[in-house]
């Protein structure tokens, strides 16, 4: 039976490297930690699906107000274990965080996927989300 847990510490999340690895192969314990230091003060919380001892799934999140949609909730780097993937680990997350997003009184829930990741593209779609813009950037470092 899976376990569903909110991480809000450093400490816990740093424990999650090699699940965030599998998304960012390159980071280190001091180049994530790094990130969290300057992530964790702005409301930055991870949900996590644990089995057997084992965290399958994790989602970033933070919960924020923008001047266009109010208060919102937003998914940050979703991951699901590779060894676990299309067993509805997703759909766990995304109903867990769905249902926080409501219990927070919040206007909207948002994420970003790359353009080119089609099959989050139907996942989300297929879980209520729509497209709404784009989401422009402008490299500074390369």
């Amino acid at each position: 039976m899976s376990q569903l847990l909110e991480l809000t510490t450093k400490e816990e999340m740093l424990a999650q490297l090699p699940i965030i690895q599998q998304l960012y192969p390159d980071y280190t314990n001091e180049i994530y930690g790094d990130l969290l230091d300057k992530m964790i003060p702005h409301n930055y919380k991870q949900l996590i699906v644990i089995e057997n001892n084992t965290t399958i799934g994790l989602a970033g999140f933070w919960i924020g107000t923008k001047l266009w949609c109010g208060k919102y909730l937003e998914f940050d780097n979703v991951v699901v274990h590779q060894d676990f993937r299309s067993k509805g680990i997703g759909t766990i997350m995304t109903n867990y965080l769905n249902q926080k997003a409501i219990e927070e009184n919040c206007n909207m829930m948002a994420l970003d996927a790359y353009t080119t990741n089609f099959g989050a593209q139907k996942f989300y779609m297929n879980h209520g989300f729509v497209p709404k813009g784009f989401h422009f950037i402008k490299y500074l470092k390369h």
